[in-house]
């Protein structure tokens, strides 16, 4: 190619604009305007009273929701960290407990787990990175009680390996599918697999309502739980001041309950996402197949190929410090893209930069979940390079949103950039 570098003076690889990664929120049009002006019209904002004659669209989602993803219940909460509350919640997770997760995740999937005063133990990832399944077998002690494993950038975890360990460990299992709704793992949905899982409708999120969540499960129990922890005042019981029909139905909980009016929006994008991920997954697929054989660089390995839900492509540099010299010349032939991890550039994707579980920072004085008496065994240490794995393949990693409105000009640029510079910089 030998190409002068857009960064030299040359001329760009990529003339087309970049879209941004708001795949949903792009897609806004007339059917939820149609969907949230029935809402007003009805003047039925809030789903457990109302004018009687209407359905509730909140209702309604949950059961479309439940229905394409083939789960029992679904559970529709205001937001990803809410649904994930209730879900560790209904799970009994509680004071004494640990729960394992990746330290390349969301801060939200950490602090859940100190929500519910329960010790997040955090997990290296492998190059998938999403959790790694030796460390995860290293890390469960006594006083484990659940795995929240999280599909990172839309990549499934290795879900056989992880269910197995739970079952043999009598572990509970939270998906977190934030980034993942409508990704599979060997034809089921991601969230589906485990006891809950959990999703984002927040605004960069694939489908969206600005900010909404959801929990599914096929646990008719685990639900009742959801549903308490999610509403404290129990409006959805069939007697909201009877008795508690079994033991542990009734406590008090919070107010994760979503508005009509996301729940309408949340329907027309429901019946988007499909569409959306065709897309997605198509531009991922034709740029890693103009990259595969580019000497330097290693495409993300995958559990399941097919399962990825194509919002990004991540692929390795040899050498990490490259990385940074990669990314200025790739952006400067019009490729927005970035590297994953700079120790000196905060990111709460990243456990490193998640100081106030690091140093153990908490509301009130006391220093609760990490001083709880009922907690039995060693206490739970954290160091910023304590997962020597996740910074390495981290700090290697170059990353690119997929937009599902990218053409095939735009992927047929893309892939002439990324080797125009790797035939320069690698």
């Amino acid at each position: 190619m030998n190409e002068e570098l857009a960064i030299n003076g040359g001329p760009k690889a990529k003339t087309t604009p970049n879209y941004p990664m708001y795949p949903g929120g792009l897609e806004v049009g007339e059917e939820e305007k149609k969907q949230v002006l029935e809402v007003l019209d009805r003047k039925y904002l809030f789903r457990y009273y109302g004018p009687e004659e209407y359905p509730s669209k909140v209702r309604e989602l949950e059961t479309e929701f439940a229905k394409k993803f083939g789960s029992g219940y679904a559970l529709a909460t205001t937001s990803c960290t809410g649904a994930l509350l209730s879900a560790l919640t209904a799970c009994g997770v509680g004071p004494g407990d640990e729960v394992i997760v990746t330290g390349y995740t969301f801060f939200a999937s950490c602090a859940a787990i100190v929500g519910v005063k329960a010790i997040p133990v955090i997990c290296d990832i492998d190059e998938t990175l999403t959790m790694d399944i030796e460390d995860l077998k290293k890390k469960i002690t006594p006083s484990t009680k659940a795995i929240v494993a999280v599909h990172m950038r839309g990549v499934p975890c290795d879900m056989d390996s992880i269910m197995a360990i739970a079952k043999e460990s009598g572990l509970m299992v939270i998906e977190d599918a934030a980034q993942a709704t409508g990704g599979t793992y060997k034809g089921r949905y991601l969230g589906t697999i485990g006891d809950c899982g959990c999703f984002s409708f927040q605004y960069h999120k694939t489908i969206t309502a600005g900010e909404g969540g959801m929990v599914v499960t096929d646990d008719e129990r685990l639900y009742d739980r959801c549903m308490g922890y999610h509403d404290t005042a129990a409006c959805w019981r069939p007697d909201r001041f009877a008795e508690q029909r079994y033991e542990g139905e009734l406590f008090c909980g919070s107010n994760f309950r979503m508005s009509e009016l996301t729940g309408a929006v949340m329907l027309a994008q429901l019946g988007k996402l499909d569409k959306m991920l065709e897309g997605m997954r198509r531009n991922q697929g034709r740029i890693i197949d103009g990259i595969k054989d580019i000497k330097g660089i290693r495409v993300r390995p995958r559990h399941d190929d097919e399962g990825d839900t194509g919002i990004c492509l991540m692929f390795f540099l040899e050498d990490a410090g490259k990385v940074e010299g990669f990314a200025n010349a790739l952006q400067a032939e019009g490729v927005a893209c970035s590297g994953v991890f700079d120790s000196g550039i905060p990111d709460w994707h990243i456990y490193a930069h998640w100081t106030h579980v690091i140093e153990k920072k908490t509301a009130t004085g006391e220093g609760c979940p990490w001083t709880c008496p009922f907690h039995k065994g060693d206490p739970v240490e954290y160091s910023k390079d304590m997962n020597p794995n996740t910074l390495d393949y981290l700090g290697r990693v170059i990353h690119l949103d997929i937009p599902p409105r990218m053409t095939d000009e735009d992927c047929g640029m893309i892939v002439k950039a990324i080797a125009k510079v790797a035939e320069a910089c690698l």
